[in-house]
């Protein structure tokens, strides 16, 4: 009678497959080496994840949902909805200035599979669909007078971050923090923005 696999299994390889992904990117993974570093035996992954595009697919859906976890600590920070975006500009800053963090793991997988029709690509792409609309929902609790236009360039600082704020580093991330706050000042014609 086979072995039934842990329960904890899947979240093993999964944990090894991201972090692997995101020191090397996903083209230069391959399936073994997740085995030979996660300890799991082939059997074992191929039960949990029929094929590397499931594994990406699961790992993509993972980083998606740390922007959830961007958007919280930002909406706790700020005290206004023009506060709250740029909060997220601070937070994503912090965040892509931890050490080993190469940008954004979905923009990165995003640009490996430009394939439309890869699975990877879609997960990459409904990410990026969805951080818009949330922008553009967050950009029209403030006073601008063109909300998507708003949103759309706080995207963009952020866009610039997961880009360039590795290389930069924290100064780069209190550009981006003044420019977004200049931004937002700019488009809802708002009293100076909350900053820490």
């Amino acid at each position: 009678m086979p072995r039934k696999p842990s329960p904890d299994a899947r979240e093993r390889i999964l944990e090894t497959a991201t972090r692997l992904f995101n020191s090397s990117g996903v083209h230069a993974v391959g399936m073994q080496q997740i085995i030979d570093e996660c300890g799991c035996g082939k059997n074992l992954l191929y039960s949990q994840f029929p094929s590397k595009d499931d594994l990406v697919v699961a790992y993509l859906r993972r980083c998606s949902g740390d922007w959830d976890d961007i958007v919280a600590a930002a909406a706790a920070a700020a005290g206004s909805p023009e506060g709250h975006l740029v909060e997220l500009v601070r937070e994503v800053g912090t965040r892509v200035n931890e050490p080993g963090t190469r940008g954004c793991p979905l923009r990165t997988t995003f640009a490996e599979f430009p394939d439309r029709e890869h699975p990877a690509h879609r997960v990459s792409l409904d990410h990026f669909m969805r951080v818009r609309a949330q922008l553009r929902e967050l950009a029209e609790e403030t006073a601008a007078a063109d909300p998507e236009r708003l949103a759309d360039r706080i995207m963009f600082i952020i866009d610039g971050l997961y880009t360039n704020g590795p290389i930069f580093g924290g100064e780069g991330a209190k550009v981006a923090v003044a420019f977004a706050e200049d931004v937002v000042r700019t488009e809802t014609s708002a009293e100076p923005v909350e900053s820490r």
